[in-house]
């Protein structure tokens, strides 16, 4: 099964001079936890989390009117191709822990993202196995869980 099935297409992006304030607005009105910092060519150059807003910019306190994304945004960013098998993705985002994946093609131009949502919507198709054992591994959990009680 190929990225494409699973990935969302309509993504929205910001450009590198885009201050916090903005991005943050942009991710609340399209109710997204992660938005791709891009050129204008789409070219992924980082991206930015709810997260890395809270404790990039809040708790250093930034101003995030001023400041742009481009001073907190991640810049080491795992990217997939959209024909990449789906479990190639998964592997990616078990191994450095990751939720989304920004979809590129051959010129590194995005198409698409690829987040645990879309593979929580697609679970049946993937294998409840597969998918529990990704969000283990995402979320670092050793499996055993303890009773404090």
């Amino acid at each position: 099964m190929r990225i494409s099935e699973f990935m969302c297409q309509d993504v929205c992006f910001v450009k590198p001079d885009c201050n916090i304030y903005d991005a943050a607005r942009i991710m609340n009105e399209n109710h997204v936890g992660c938005i791709p910092i891009c050129n204008d060519e789409k070219n992924v150059l980082g991206v930015i989390t709810d997260r890395d807003i809270v404790l990039r910019s809040v708790a250093c306190n930034k101003n995030a009117k001023t400041t742009p994304v481009s001073e907190i945004m991640t810049t080491n960013v795992y990217t997939c191709k959209s024909e990449q098998d789906i479990e190639d993705a998964q592997y990616l985002m078990e191994q450095n822990q990751i939720r989304r994946v920004p979809i590129v093609d051959n010129n590194n131009k995005m198409v698409g993202i690829l987040s645990t949502g879309d593979l929580a919507h697609h679970n049946q198709k993937i294998g409840e196995d597969s998918f529990s054992t990704t969000m283990k591994y995402i979320c670092n959990c050793k499996g055993n869980v303890s009773n404090c009680m």
